[in-house]
């Protein structure tokens, strides 16, 4: 006859083992399940007959990486004060003029290293006067972003008269803009040390650690010493920096700079900063899920742009993706509570 204090224990430790594996399986199926959609979705458009032979193919491949890089550089710029629940809806924008005031520089001869720098200067001025209302002004950042935005919108009309810049954009950089190694796009290396820079700072650096810390709360991040303001004055710096160099990317993808093209970059980087909660680390903001966010976006547009689908439907996604990511963070942000 058995003991029945040991049959308890099997009982009991079964139970834990099982609840275990639940949990993982979970964890897993929370964290991966917008790559699992990507891949569905890239599934669907490979065998639908619309797209069968367009979608599934190096060439569309090789389109929607190289454009996207910029897109991807913008919303890690949007998810950069994201971590600290604070809102930088003026990235596009900033992206905008950057790219117009480095084409300027360099349609009248100024090399393009120079330009580089006008850029991302641009860009972190930007960031330092949205991050001085927001922190000394004591300004919400969501309407002071949105106020920049307007105001650089302004500025961008009056600089440019509505005309794109295209003269004298230095032929090297072009060819960066829309060259390949080996099949792979040139601008995703360019992503690729931005993606790892931004990624090393956040998860292994101070800066990073505090920026999380403020992000979960704020009241107790300012009493166990971090100084708040300081903190989220940087991110909002980086943030600008990083869209000035996303301009400039733009710039190069494009042969110049479009007045109007910081609109067509707001939406879809809020979009992918807000689903990277959903993603890879559910319930918190997060550098790879941001680039999953982006090409499981563009993964869904492209198929449906080559299906055949109006104009508006990317409006669509974006707007819904938007919704959904918001959602998802807060939601999966209690569970991990």
């Amino acid at each position: 006859m058995s003991d029945p204090t040991v049959t308890e224990a099997r009982k009991t430790v079964a139970g834990s083992a099982s609840s275990g594996i639940t949990g993982l399986i979970i964890r897993y199926g929370e964290a991966y399940t917008l790559v699992g959609l990507m891949l569905v979705i890239a599934a669907v458009f490979s065998v639908l007959p619309a797209t069968s032979e367009t979608f599934p193919t190096a060439a569309n491949l090789r389109i929607v990486i190289a454009n996207q890089t910029v897109l991807a550089i913008v919303a890690l710029a949007a998810f950069i004060p994201l971590i600290t629940n604070e809102f930088d809806v003026s990235v596009g924008a900033n992206l905008g003029l950057a790219s117009i005031l480095a084409a300027s520089a360099m349609s009248i001869g100024v090399p393009w290293p120079v330009a580089l720098c006008i850029a991302a200067g641009v860009g972190a001025c930007v960031g330092v006067v949205n991050g001085l209302l927001i922190t000394w002004a004591g300004i919400n950042s969501l309407i002071t972003t949105l106020g920049t935005s307007i105001i650089i919108h302004g500025i961008v009309v009056w600089k440019t008269n509505g005309v794109s810049i295209v003269s004298n954009i230095p032929p090297a950089l072009t060819r960066f803009g829309s060259g390949a190694v080996f099949g792979v796009p040139l601008p995703l290396f360019a992503l690729l040390a931005v993606t790892i820079a931004i990624a090393y700072l956040a998860y292994h650096t101070p800066f990073g650690r505090y920026m999380y810390a403020i992000g979960s709360n704020a009241s107790a991040a300012r009493l166990v010493g971090i100084n708040t303001k300081r903190i989220l004055f940087r991110s909002f710096v980086l943030a600008g920096l990083l869209a000035g160099l996303a301009g400039f990317l733009q710039v190069s993808r494009t042969g110049g700079a479009n007045p109007r093209v910081g609109e067509a970059f707001t939406l879809p980087a809020l979009a992918a900063a807000f689903l990277s909660a959903a993603s890879i680390r559910p319930g918190t903001y997060n550098v790879v899920g941001v680039i999953v966010a982006v090409f499981f976006l563009a993964t869904l547009n492209s198929g449906l742009n080559l299906a055949g689908a109006d104009v508006y439907v990317n409006d669509l996604i974006n707007g819904c993706a938007l919704i959904l990511g918001v959602g998802l963070a807060r939601f999966l942000g209690r569970n991990q509570g």
